[in-house]
C-alpha cells in the first residue's frame, strides 16, 4: 500500500502535544489577528466543564491542528498554519488557571506552567506569536502587565478576564481535567508539501452546513439507529414536509416566538446556537415531547405560509393579509394561531390579533418607520397576555395624526392591499392599481378638459406630480380597462373607462367633474378617515414611541465595529432621557444605577454570571469602583456587555421599561 510522505496526520491529546518540552508553536505573520470574541469563549468553556463532568473515557474533539516545520528554528518549532485561534484561546484559558492557582496549589500550577513556559533556559511562552501582537499576549500569559500601565482594548485581554472571572480556584481542577480530555488531528507538512493548498482543501471544501440542518444532527446525534428512524419518520419528515424550503425561516421564526429575542438571519449559526441553549438536554422521553411540539407547530407554519389550508374563510383571508407584509411577524401569528387551534383562544381573539398587526405594520410603513425587530418584543408582550399585547402594539403604532399627515402627501405603502381593503373587493389579484393623474402625464393629458398638460406651469406640474402617488388619486381597474386607460384626459377616463369598472370606489369617479389638486386632496382625505377606521390603532394610553428599540433587542454586535462610539442617539431610562452613546457607557450607566436602586439583583446577576463585578481587582484591566470592597470590570467586549445589560435588567424586573434610539450610524452598522 502506498503512504504519503509530505503529509503526516495523527490524532492527539491536545495538551500532551501542547506539554512537549521540545515543542514551540510559531505563528507566522501572515496569520490574520486573533478574533474569538466571548462568545466563542462561553461555548469553549461550557464543552470544556461537559467533558470533565461525562463518563472516563469520553474526549471532546477539536478538529485539525496543521502545521509544518520551521525553516529557521530549533527541530522541534511548528509553524501554526491553521488553528491559530483554538490554540490561542487554549493557552488564555490556561494562562487564566495558573494565575488563579499559583499561590494556592503549587503542583497544579506547576503542570499548567509545563503547558504555558518553553523549556527551562528560554524565556516567553510556548506560543510564540508575530511581532504585531506578542507583547500584548506575553503581558497577559506571563501576568506581566503594570498595575497602572495604560489601558487597552484587546480580545488577548477580554477573553482572559473572561476566563479569570467564570473560574473560581475551587474548580479549577475540574477545568484541568476537563482539558486532558481534548483531542484533535495533528496535521504536520513535510518538505514538499503544498502549505497553501493544504490549508484551502481544509477549510473551502464543501458547503457549511446550514441551521436546520445542525439541528437535524443535533437532534438525531447519539440516539440508536432505530431511535433515529422513529425521530425522522415519526416528526422530523412531516416538519420538511411541512415546510418546504421554509424550514430554516421555520426553526428561526418558532425560536424567537419560545424565546422572546431576536435572532438575526444572517448571524452565523445563531439558530442553532440559540436551539442548543434552550434544549441542552434532549434524551428519547424529551425528544418526542419536544418534537411533537415541533411539529405540530409546523403544521401551523404550513397554514401561514399558504392560507387555503385554513377551512375558516375569514381566518385565511386575514393569514393572506398578513402575509402582503412578509414573513417578519409569523413568530407572533404561529403562537397565536396555535392557541387558537387548540381551543386555547377564541377565533375573535385571533382575528383582531391578525387585524393589529396589520395596523401595526401598514401604519409604520406609512409614516416611513421600519418594521425590523418588531416581533421578539410582541412575543414577550404576548405571553403576559392581550391586554399586555395591546399595549405594547400600540406603543410602536403610529397614532392618527401622524398617519393622517404621511397620507396627505406620501406615496400609498401597499395599494393594491389598501385599496381593495377599502373598496370591500376580494379579487384584488384580478385588479390593477390605476393613477387617476397618471405617474407621467402627456402632453395632452388634462384633468378639466381645458387646459393640456403642456400649458402647465413648472410648479403647477411638480404640485400635481407630488400628489399622484398619494392615496386619492389610486383606484383598482379590472385589467382590459386598465390597457385603455394609460395617458387618456381624466374626462375620457371618466365617462368610457371609471363608470364601466365593476369596483364601486372606481366607479364613483365617474361623477367628480374634474381632477385637480383639490380633487386629490378632498378624496385623500376622505378615504383617510376609512383608513384610520379599518386600520386602526389599538386603544390605549400608549405614546407613539419615537422608534424606539426595547434594551432587550438591542443588536449585540462582535468585537467594537466602526462607529461603536456613536451607535445610540440617547436611551431611555425609566422614563428618564439618557445622553448615551455606546454600549459601553450604557453598561457602565446601568450597573452603577442598579448598585444604587437594586443592588441584591445586581449581586444575584453577577454571582450566577460570574462577574462583571468582583470583590477584588483580581487581574490588571479596566476596573471602575462601585464602593471601596466592589468593583465593577470594564475590559468586555461589546457583546459581552450588552449581553450583560440585558440580563441584569431583566434580574431586576426593569428591561422592559430600557429603550435604546439608534442614531443614523448605528442603523447602518
Amino acid at each position: 500500500m502506498d503512504t504519503a510522505t509530505n503529509v503526516d496526520a495523527t490524532a492527539v491529546n491536545t495538551i500532551r502535544w501542547l506539554s512537549a518540552p521540545a515543542t514551540t508553536i510559531i505563528v507566522p505573520v501572515y496569520q490574520r489577528q486573533y478574533r474569538w470574541d466571548i462568545g466563542g469563549c462561553e461555548q469553549l468553556l461550557a464543552d470544556i466543564r461537559a467533558v470533565a463532568d461525562s463518563e472516563d473515557q469520553q474526549t471532546h474533539f477539536l478538529g485539525s491542528i496543521l502545521s509544518t516545520s520551521s525553516n529557521d528554528g530549533s527541530a522541534g518549532d511548528l509553524v501554526l498554519i491553521d488553528g491559530q485561534q483554538r490554540i490561542t484561546t487554549i493557552m488564555l484559558l490556561i494562562a487564566a488557571l495558573h494565575h488563579t492557582v499559583k499561590n494556592v496549589d503549587p503542583e497544579l500550577a506547576s503542570h499548567l506552567e509545563a503547558v504555558l513556559m518553553r523549556n527551562a533556559g528560554e524565556p516567553g511562552t510556548k506560543l510564540r506569536p508575530h511581532r504585531e501582537w506578542a507583547d500584548v499576549f506575553e503581558s497577559v500569559v506571563l501576568d506581566r502587565r503594570p498595575a497602572d500601565a495604560e489601558l487597552r482594548d484587546s480580545r488577548f485581554d477580554n477573553n482572559y478576564a473572561f476566563f479569570r472571572s467564570q473560574i473560581p480556584a475551587e474548580e479549577v481542577p475540574r477545568i484541568w481535567s476537563g482539558l486532558q480530555r481534548l483531542e484533535h488531528v495533528s496535521i504536520t507538512l513535510g518538505t514538499n508539501a503544498n502549505a497553501q493548498q493544504t490549508f484551502e482543501s481544509l477549510n473551502s471544501t464543501g458547503e457549511p452546513l446550514r441551521d436546520h440542518e445542525l439541528i437535524h444532527n443535533y437532534v438525531l446525534m447519539g440516539l440508536s439507529h432505530a431511535e433515529q428512524s422513529e425521530i425522522e419518520d415519526s416528526f422530523w419528515l412531516p416538519i420538511e414536509h411541512n415546510t418546504g424550503d421554509a424550514i430554516g425561516a421555520f426553526w428561526r421564526h418558532f425560536m424567537i416566538m419560545t424565546t422572546g429575542r431576536e435572532i438575526d438571519a444572517a448571524d452565523g449559526r445563531g439558530v442553532y446556537d440559540t436551539f442548543r441553549h434552550r434544549f441542552p438536554r434532549l434524551d428519547l422521553h424529551i425528544l418526542r415531547k419536544q418534537a411533537t411540539e415541533w411539529r405540530e407547530f409546523s403544521e401551523v407554519y404550513s397554514a401561514l405560509l399558504d392560507p387555503t389550508h385554513e377551512p375558516d374563510e375569514e381566518i385565511a383571508r386575514q393569514l393572506g393579509y398578513v402575509n402582503t407584509f412578509g414573513r417578519g411577524m409569523y413568530p407572533l401569528v404561529m403562537r397565536a394561531y396555535y392557541d387558537y387551534r387548540l381551543g386555547m383562544s377564541a377565533r375573535d381573539a385571533l382575528i383582531n390579533t391578525l387585524e393589529n398587526i396589520q395596523s401595526l405594520l401598514l401604519r409604520r410603513t406609512a409614516v416611513g418607520l421600519k418594521n425590523g425587530r418588531l416581533v421578539a418584543r410582541l412575543c414577550r408582550a404576548s405571553a403576559h397576555g392581550p391586554s399586555v399585547l395591546a399595549s405594547a402594539s400600540a406603543r410602536i403604532t403610529p397614532s392618527d395624526e401622524r398617519v393622517r399627515v404621511a397620507l396627505k402627501y406620501g406615496a400609498l405603502p401597499h395599494p393594491a392591499y389598501v385599496l381593495d381593503r377599502l373598496s370591500n373587493h376580494d379579487r384584488v389579484a384580478d385588479l390593477d392599481v390605476e393613477h387617476i393623474l397618471p405617474v407621467t402625464p402627456g402632453d395632452s393629458w388634462s384633468g378639466d378638459g381645458v387646459r393640456s398638460w403642456s400649458e402647465f406651469s413648472e410648479d403647477e406640474q411638480n404640485s400635481y406630480r407630488a400628489l399622484s402617488q398619494t392615496l386619492g388619486n389610486l383606484a383598482l381597474l379590472e385589467p382590459h380597462l386598465a390597457m385603455r386607460a394609460g395617458n387618456e384626459p381624466f374626462a375620457v377616463k371618466r365617462d368610457t373607462i371609471y363608470s364601466q369598472s365593476g369596483v364601486a370606489a372606481t366607479r364613483e369617479l365617474a361623477s367628480v367633474e374634474t381632477w385637480n389638486t383639490a380633487a386629490i386632496s378632498e378624496r385623500t382625505a376622505r378615504l383617510t378617515t376609512e383608513f384610520l377606521r379599518i386600520w386602526a390603532r389599538p386603544a390605549s394610553g400608549e405614546i407613539d414611541d419615537d422608534d424606539l428599540t426595547p434594551v432587550l433587542d438591542a443588536k449585540r454586535r462582535r468585537g467594537w465595529p466602526r462607529g461603536w462610539e456613536r451607535e445610540f442617539d440617547y436611551v431611555e431610562y425609566r422614563g428618564e432621557h439618557w445622553e448615551v452613546h455606546d454600549v459601553k457607557y450604557l453598561f457602565n450607566r446601568v450597573f452603577k444605577r442598579l448598585w444604587a436602586d437594586s443592588r441584591d439583583s445586581v449581586v444575584a446577576f453577577s454571582a450566577r454570571r460570574g462577574g462583571p463585578i468582583f470583590d477584588a481587582q483580581a487581574w490588571n484591566g479596566q476596573w471602575d469602583a462601585l464602593d471601596d470592597s466592589h468593583f465593577l470590570y470594564m475590559g468586555w467586549d461589546s457583546k459581552y456587555m450588552l449581553t450583560a445589560v440585558q440580563g441584569v435588567l431583566e434580574e431586576s424586573g426593569l428591561a422592559s421599561d430600557v429603550f435604546v434610539k439608534y442614531s443614523y450610524i448605528g442603523d447602518a452598522m
